[in-house]
């Protein structure tokens, strides 16, 4: 359990480059802020960011492995193509919470007006959820949900399109998106 929690938040980190850490290795690791596109910086100086530890045995025995920490680069990178790419092909997306008041009072504004948003129930997605979260919340800076999106624009969450639809501002908006299915 830990050690998942470990890489999830190593997943995270912000990407510069791939290195590797052995020539024998086919896995990319992710690159810390010590490492920079440095064309200096060889697969030898990378190796030597490898650790050693102690595994105990069973029977008391010790042995000295090496270990190196590897993050699934890719991973938050998918993710977040994943999140750009929904929103940029469907005009209306809210990220939401099934159990959270303020994305029911956006997704009853929506349908009142017309509008059949993609929605993505956060809570529903598992492990996946809290981690497009962070995503989410990396690329807009909101970190609550709702989030919402109308033509691939961040809107912001509840008070926002609630303010923009007492403004007059929203209808518009939705209409550019051609997002009114009525």
């Amino acid at each position: 359990m830990a050690i998942a929690s470990i890489l999830t938040n190593l997943a995270s980190l912000p990407l510069k480059s791939s290195h590797r850490l052995s020539p024998h290795s086919n896995l990319s690791t992710s690159s810390f802020p010590f490492y920079s596109n440095n064309p200096k910086i060889t697969t030898a100086a990378a190796a030597a960011a490898t650790t050693t530890t102690t595994i105990l045995g069973v029977n008391g025995s010790r042995k000295h492995r090496p270990v190196s920490v590897r993050a699934m680069a890719s991973f938050g990178s998918r993710l977040e193509e994943g999140v750009k790419r929904t929103v940029s092909e469907s005009p209306v997306v809210v990220y939401s919470k099934t159990w959270c008041s303020y994305s029911s009072e956006v997704k009853a504004l929506f349908r009142k007006l017309g509008v059949n948003p993609l929605v993505i129930e956060l809570d529903e997605l598992g492990v996946q959820g809290p981690q497009i979260q962070k995503v989410l919340e990396r690329l807009t800076g909101q970190h609550t949900v709702p989030n919402v999106f109308i033509a691939g624009k961040h809107i912001g969450g509840c008070t926002d399109t609630m303010k923009l639809y007492q403004k007059g501002e929203l209808e518009p908006l939705l209409s550019e998106a051609d997002a009114k299915s009525t």
